[in-house]
């Protein structure tokens, strides 16, 4: 991981448990930091158990502070597709509920931009057999996630949820992303 600098930039994604979205953006060269958090809801400062409850609005993301020197935003957003189930709403999987549902919060009308013309090429190629169900979003407050949730896949690589649903999006990656490892 190399050291922010002010040209780094940021994208926020929700795509199912913020422990597997961690997870795919991490090994990525150019990214700068990532960080599970929740976005979009309407309580400030909500806790995972309130999020789980599914009553603040929040949605379960991930920030990734990128160099786009490095690694572009339309190479996130490929990643971002790539890695998870953008046709079901509210859900990711077992993970049901709208804290798992598949949301781009664009940071500025570029980002907008690239994200509404990927989700278009991916529905005119009909890339998943499926209507696409993300949610692009304005800018929201983003709200960092308790501390037991950061790295939670490179602190827990044994335990179940981790063997079973994350590591196969982290294989994924490496086999469809190998040239964009760091």
């Amino acid at each position: 991981m190399s050291v922010s600098s002010s040209s780094s930039q940021v994208a926020v994604f929700g795509g199912g448990c913020f422990w597997c979205v961690e997870a795919v953006f991490k090994p990525l060269k150019g990214v700068v930091s990532v960080t599970s958090g929740y976005s979009g809801g309407h309580v400030d400062h909500p806790t995972y158990e309130q999020v789980c409850g599914k009553g603040t609005g929040h949605i379960e993301v991930a920030r990734i502070e990128f160099d786009p020197s490095v690694v572009s935003y339309d190479t996130l957003l490929e990643v971002f597709f790539a890695t998870h189930d953008p046709t079901t709403q509210d859900r990711q999987g077992n993970d049901v509920g709208p804290q798992y549902r598949s949301a781009i919060f664009w940071q500025d009308d570029a980002q907008r931009e690239s994200a509404q013309e990927a989700i278009d090429r991916l529905t005119r190629e009909d890339v998943f057999g499926a209507p696409l169900v993300t949610e692009l979003r304005a800018p929201a407050p983003f709200w960092p996630a308790e501390p037991e949730h950061d790295d939670y896949y490179a602190r827990h690589p044994q335990q179940g949820y981790c063997q079973f649903v994350i590591a196969p999006k982290v294989a994924k990656l490496r086999k469809q992303f190998q040239d964009k490892l760091a």
